[in-house]
């Protein structure tokens, strides 16, 4: 029978000393995931959508680095708290309750396996840069992201210490490209190309609004480290550690490379840019855009091998409280979540197929807009749990749980109303689950 919030709370010490011992990741493996899953496709494509803004697009990255930093703060806060593995599902559940607990495992889930097809998409479309003739054969684009998606499966099932050293290699060589665009930026970048300060004349709050929503998607992903707390040597402390630091590497990344970018094409060219970074790079010589691209790759595979790690841990915690089926917790010799890991690759190979059947794409578009506010709503209860907590030991603290609340749900209005919708559709479609599964575990 399902226990009760309290009463798991009561048993987390005992479980974090039983797996004390077992315990496999530091804190590099910890920063590389939350780095890892954060850094995606979309950094690739920002610095155009952003130019038409000019320079007025730097103040918006800073609004949403500065509440991505406050929501870091709180996962912080709520992973010291609560050394368990589950991440958003578990502080949730311990704050108010299994059914929202599950809920919110639920949506977050599903915006996770969702987001490994959609992934796999990207890859094989940069893919394209080195076998042109692949953008023509829908047939090869879908057995090259089936083997993407199940290579990095089968990675994440050898086990979780094994996974992560992959996360971690795949986190450095992604940085890397960043890292030569910002130095060429810095070396052969000039001023006369970056553009005017609001070039448009537009509202400079309306403006402001607008870059926040544009940029809030490429911080998701930093609470990732919280999700594997009880594999995790000391995570009281290793897993703060990671979250903060993650924030401020993929700070520095996304605006001093924006920056490096604006200032190596010139804003007319860059605003119709498909490939911002290619173009910047070619100022390099005709090896810079190869590079680009292949960083592309690497940034692509690495986020979806992290939203893999992801997809797999959550389910199994959910399972190790009785509101899920307790197959998903089995694990393997390498401490992996094998069965899990197999469900969301039967499932993001499904989806993958669907969306190379011509009568399927705008079904497939359909979801991903679902899947928006599920990747939203986790973290606006989040702060939520931990203001409810903060409110009672902290008045600083409380402080700063509310204004990454605001920010939270501004940034969950602001998706628009057909995002919103959907996503209460999806949420609400895990309500007859969860008591299909407090049945089955009661008997």
């Amino acid at each position: 029978m399902p226990q009760s919030p309290e009463i798991n709370a009561e048993l987390i010490d005992s479980d974090t000393d039983a797996n004390a011992g077992s315990a496999t990741l530091g804190f590099w493996a910890c920063w590389s995931l939350s780095v890892g899953v954060t850094v995606g496709s979309g950094i690739f494509l920002l610095p155009s959508v952003l130019a038409s803004f000019g320079t007025l697009s730097f103040l918006g990255w800073l609004v949403t680095a500065g509440g991505s930093m406050l929501l870091a703060l709180v996962f912080s806060r709520l992973s010291r708290r609560t050394p368990r593995s589950g991440g958003v599902y578990t502080y949730t559940r311990q704050a108010f309750g299994d059914l929202p607990g599950f809920l919110i495992a639920w949506s977050y889930w599903t915006s996770y396996w969702i987001a490994v097809p959609a992934t796999a998409i990207a890859f094989v479309g940069y893919l394209g840069v080195f076998i042109p003739g692949l953008s023509n054969q829908p047939a090869l684009q879908a057995i090259t992201a089936l083997v993407l998606i199940w290579t990095s499966i089968l990675l994440n099932i050898r086990g979780i210490k094994e996974a992560t050293f992959v996360q971690f290699i795949i986190t450095v060589l992604k940085i890397l490209p960043l890292l030569l665009i910002i130095a060429i930026g810095a070396s052969l970048g000039e001023a006369t190309n970056i553009p005017e300060f609001n070039p448009r004349e537009l509202p400079i709050m309306e403006s402001l609004a607008t870059i926040a929503l544009l940029t809030m998607w490429a911080f998701s992903g930093l609470e990732t480290a919280t999700m594997p707390a009880s594999d995790v040597k000391n995570p009281t402390k290793t897993i703060p550690k990671a979250i903060i630091l993650g924030t401020l590497t993929v700070t520095f990344l996304y605006i001093a490379s924006t920056a490096a970018v604006m200032s190596l094409v010139p804003a007319h060219t860059l605003i119709g840019s498909e490939a911002p970074f290619a173009d910047a790079a070619r100022v390099a010589g005709t090896w810079g855009p190869i590079v680009i691209a292949f960083g592309a790759l690497i940034s692509t595979a690495g986020s979806m091998h992290g939203i893999i790690f992801i997809a797999g841990q959550l389910p199994m915690a959910v399972a190790l409280d009785g509101l899920a089926p307790r197959q998903l917790a089995k694990r393997n010799g390498g401490k992996s979540p094998y069965i899990a890991l197999l469900i969301v690759g039967v499932l993001a190979s499904v989806l993958l197929l669907s969306n190379y059947s011509k009568s399927l794409v705008e079904t497939f578009k359909l979801i991903i807009t679902m899947s928006t506010l599920a990747t939203l709503l986790p973290l606006t209860i989040c702060a939520l749990a931990d203001f409810k907590y903060s409110l009672k030991s902290s008045k600083a603290w409380a402080g700063v749980a509310m204004l990454a609340l605001i920010y939270s749900v501004f940034t969950m209005l602001g998706s628009g109303l057909e995002i919103l919708m959907w996503g209460s559709v999806l949420i609400i479609a895990g309500i007859p689950l969860y008591f299909w599964s407090r049945r089955k575990s009661t008997h």
